[in-house]
């Protein structure tokens, strides 16, 4: 995403090699920016900001316990626990969602 580009040019880390084109920093999944000089053109984004979270449709639940699992049990599972509605998983997986 082109926010992940937004870097400081005096933060940038190297990503490609000497005289890489613009076309293949990209390629290679790096951003590129020819404007400043005496700093990488060819750089490292920056990281996607992520987080878990419990979903909040109970039909996508992933099952992540068991039959009667306690929510202690399932929370030391890392997981996500609700005990409704009945018949879905009541002891789920996180979602990972980007910020």
């Amino acid at each position: 995403a082109k926010c992940q580009c937004k870097v400081v040019p005096k933060q940038r880390t190297n990503c490609g090699y000497p005289g890489i084109s613009a076309a293949e920093c990209k390629r290679i999944g790096c951003c590129f920016n020819a404007s400043v000089p005496s700093v990488p053109w060819c750089y490292n984004p920056k990281q996607k900001k992520v987080r878990k979270v419990c979903p909040n449709d109970p039909y996508t639940r992933i099952n992540c316990g068991h039959p009667g699992i306690k929510p202690r049990e399932c929370i030391r599972k890392g997981c996500c626990f609700r005990a409704h509605p009945a018949g879905v998983p009541w002891c789920f997986y996180h979602r990972t969602v980007e910020e």
